[in-house]
């Protein structure tokens, strides 16, 4: 493989967020593409040839300006990149190697995957299991490993399909839609929940058993116990949703929460902590050990396999800004996933 010395990127600058903020749009999508000389990554670290990225919620919040996401500019955002070494330096990496990047300060404090290359510690990297493509790799990346990690909660609490209905709510993101049909490849009866009228016949072709307007599981009110209704609950969106979820958990039951695109705040009392024993899990994909991801990851190669295919949408990377303010506004279904330029 010949490395040219520059690069195509998306990337966010200090001015270009300074100049659109007094017009304080929200849902607009700030990045420049840009040509970048590879020197711009460093020296140190190994060099990744990127062959697919993804577009995730995060990203399209930090493509924004969003300053609770971006920690430096100039900043190239993308926190999932799947290619292969091409200057593995003293790793103990070999060219050519396909890998998977992840960690909490890729593509938010650290360059990331909206690039022809990545430059990364070494513990950054797993090898790309045996069985998985890079498609689809890129197709799971993080909102799919949220998924698995989401699942694999509920199993840890006991959650089993003879207790009953799983509730996924935001079911049509990118977590969404890999926690319904691993749950339903499982055996669970899957819940999902949507405000997407739309969708109903495709979530239903991913397994869900049955598929509810969201306004079906949010409860107004300020009743601190609702009537079970959930075995188990994969939380999506937060606010509110997550609220009225927790309240009509059964007995025993675990609720999962990896979203906060319903807002950030969580209002209720400890009763159904203290009174129905609810586990409330917080899934953080950012910051699991390397040694938890790269067993995670082999699972999902294996006994969680799935077909990728319905949930994924390809890409080239100059399409993604126009993906990226969709994203903001609630308009895409499942996965983006981003090809490189060669």
């Amino acid at each position: 493989m010949k490395l040219t010395s520059k690069f195509p990127a998306l990337m966010l600058t200090s001015e270009s967020v300074e100049k659109a903020r007094p017009t304080d749009e929200q849902n607009r999508c700030l990045l420049e593409s840009v040509e970048l000389e590879r020197e711009v990554l460093g020296t140190d670290g190994v060099l990744v040839r990127v062959v697919y990225s993804a577009l995730n919620y995060k990203d399209a919040l930090a493509a924004s300006g969003n300053t609770g996401v971006v920690r430096k500019y100039p900043l190239i955002p993308g926190i999932d990149a799947v290619g292969k070494v091409v200057e593995p330096g003293s790793s103990a990496f070999e060219f050519g190697e396909i890998v998977l990047i992840a960690n909490a300060k890729f593509g938010t404090s650290h360059h990331g995957g909206f690039a022809s290359f990545a430059r990364v510690p070494e513990d950054w990297l797993i090898r790309l299991p045996a069985g998985l493509s890079l498609e689809q790799a890129a197709a799971w990346g993080t909102a799919g490993f949220t998924a698995a990690q989401s699942v694999q909660q509920l199993l840890n609490h006991g959650v089993t399909p003879e207790l009953g209905e799983i509730l996924v709510t935001g079911a049509t993101g990118g977590v969404g839609v890999f926690a319904v049909q691993l749950l339903a490849k499982l055996g669970f009866s899957v819940t999902a929940s949507t405000g997407k009228l739309d969708r109903y016949e495709q979530l239903l072709s991913l397994g869900a058993a049955k598929v509810v307007p969201r306004e079906q599981v949010v409860d107004l009110s300020d009743a601190p116990l609702l009537k079970s209704r959930w075995a188990g609950v994969v939380d999506c969106v937060g606010g509110l949703t997550l609220n009225s979820a927790i309240r009509a958990t059964h007995v025993g039951g675990c609720v999962t929460a990896c979203g906060l695109v319903a807002g950030h705040e969580l209002g209720l009392t400890v009763y159904p902590f203290i009174l129905r024993g609810i586990t409330l899990c917080g899934i953080d994909s950012a910051n699991v050990s390397r040694e938890y991801r790269q067993q995670l990851w082999d699972k999902i190669a294996s006994d969680w396999s799935l077909d990728v295919r319905n949930v994924s949408t390809e890409i080239e990377l100059h399409q993604l800004p126009q993906q990226i303010e969709q994203i903001l506004n609630g308009s895409v279904f499942g996965r983006i996933i981003v090809r490189m330029p060669e």
